[in-house]
């Protein structure tokens, strides 16, 4: 008998492509980040704090007696029509002009991330994904048996030489892309933003060589210098599909995010959806709505932003007072996170551990990439905790770093250098 069918007697039964089904990084590290003594730098989760819970529950106990006959019962696949609008406008702030007819609301935007890989990709198809990317994503890829190939970032975003080079090289070896996978605006997890020239270099390059994009953006209204940067949708409507969120601008728990795609794809889209969860959950599109219709969500986006901004700067100011020579990492302008870089000679992911013995926690890089790829680098999350707990969390980590060095100095490791995937700048640089 072997050894797997001993501790899973249905190991010989799967598809194949349940192979590619691991727990992900970060939800291995949640049973023990989420302990009371440990400082959790790891997790993204929003910060639903900022929110008038009593408002929001007097909105949902006026939902429910006006409308709950509506909101309890079963909704289309492609999601309730008001809503669609309203997204429509949520979109605008960025430059995006939509039709409501091309909108369908999913299970939040990971669910519209899975649909358009079960409808484009076959096994074996190449996916093109930044180098660091999403974890979510990638875990999607490979349960389709896609491979993923990496493009690399530097701190202002995809490279776009690189991408050129890459899909240049594809096309010789007669590979298959069907698309590319970006983070544009506050990536996660580099915390990099994708310039305006790259924007439109990167279209450009993507329409020469008939590659789909698809633009993931639950960060992009999470600024915090300006307006919002103008999404690739709004310049390649033809090209981009654009996917969207409201866990960090409203809620998670509601589980609302969307697509916005060529009318063709959209009704594939739907039909995939009515496959998997045949309609969405009527409940959380009409409390969305309602809040859209008569909440101020500006107002509660700004404040988000002012929260956000805080937490962001102790990390940076706690990250150059505290870590040792040596390490590097991103500033980022918005969104949830950090792209730290360890020196040469050291490994996040064997350090976890460690660190979880001193109360803290982060996210090993590794998590982030499909090839290997990140064994220096780690992610480091200010969205949650207040601002004096993150400058706690950089001291145990620096005291962490500080021990690593120490025993790398004495006894030496043995390992190569390894490319970060994303050049930062170091810690006296702007």
């Amino acid at each position: 008998m072997h050894q797997h069918s001993r501790t899973d007697p249905y190991a010989d039964r799967y598809a194949d492509r349940a192979a590619g089904m691991v727990a992900s990084e970060i939800r291995a590290l949640f049973a023990v980040a989420s302990r009371p003594e440990v400082v959790s730098l790891a997790g993204g989760m929003p910060n639903i704090a900022a929110l008038p819970l009593d408002v929001i529950g007097g909105m949902l106990d006026e939902l429910t007696r006006r409308r709950g006959a509506e909101a309890l019962q079963y909704a289309s696949a492609q999601g309730d029509p008001e809503l669609r609008a309203r997204i429509c406008e949520v979109m605008a702030l960025e430059g995006v002009h939509g039709s409501p007819d091309d909108v369908i609301v999913t299970v939040g935007s990971q669910q519209a991330l899975d649909l358009l890989t079960r409808i484009f990709v076959d096994p074996g198809d190449v996916v093109l994904a930044e180098a660091p990317s999403y974890v979510g994503a990638l875990g999607t890829f490979a349960m389709y048996q896609a491979d993923v190939v990496h493009v690399p970032l530097d701190s202002e975003g995809l490279v776009p030489a690189a991408l050129r080079e890459t899909l240049e090289r594809l096309r010789r070896e007669g590979r298959r892309v069907k698309f590319l996978y970006t983070v544009p605006t506050f990536q996660n997890p580099a915390g990099v933003t994708l310039t305006a020239a790259r924007r439109a270099e990167l279209l450009d390059i993507c329409a020469a060589h008939g590659v789909l994009v698809i633009e993931d953006n639950p960060y992009g209204l999470l600024g915090f210098d300006g307006e919002p940067m103008r999404a690739l949708r709004a310049d390649d409507p033809d090209h981009v599909i654009y996917l969207g969120s409201f866990s960090k601008t409203f809620a998670p728990g509601f589980r609302i995010g969307w697509a916005l795609a060529p009318h063709a794809v959209r009704a594939k889209l739907v039909l995939a959806a009515e496959s998997a969860i045949l309609s969405h959950a009527s409940f959380s599109q009409f409390a969305v709505r309602e809040y859209l219709m008569t909440q101020p969500w500006h107002q509660q986006i700004k404040s988000f932003r002012e929260m956000y901004r805080e937490r962001r700067d102790a990390m940076l100011d706690a990250l150059e007072s505290m870590m040792p020579a040596g390490c590097t990492w991103t500033r980022p302008a918005g969104g949830f996170f950090v792209w730290l870089t360890l020196p040469e000679g050291l490994d996040a992911k064997a350090m976890a551990p460690r660190a979880i013995a001193d109360r803290v926690a982060y996210v090993p890089g590794t998590g982030f990439y499909a090839d290997g790829q990140g064994r220096r680098n780690m992610r480091l999350s200010y969205c949650y905790p207040e601002p004096d707990r993150i400058r706690e969390g950089v001291r145990r980590l620096a005291s962490v770093v500080e021990r690593e060095i120490e025993l790398r100095d004495t006894f030496g490791t043995g390992r190569a250098p390894e490319r970060s995937g994303v050049d930062t700048p170091g810690p006296d640089t702007a």
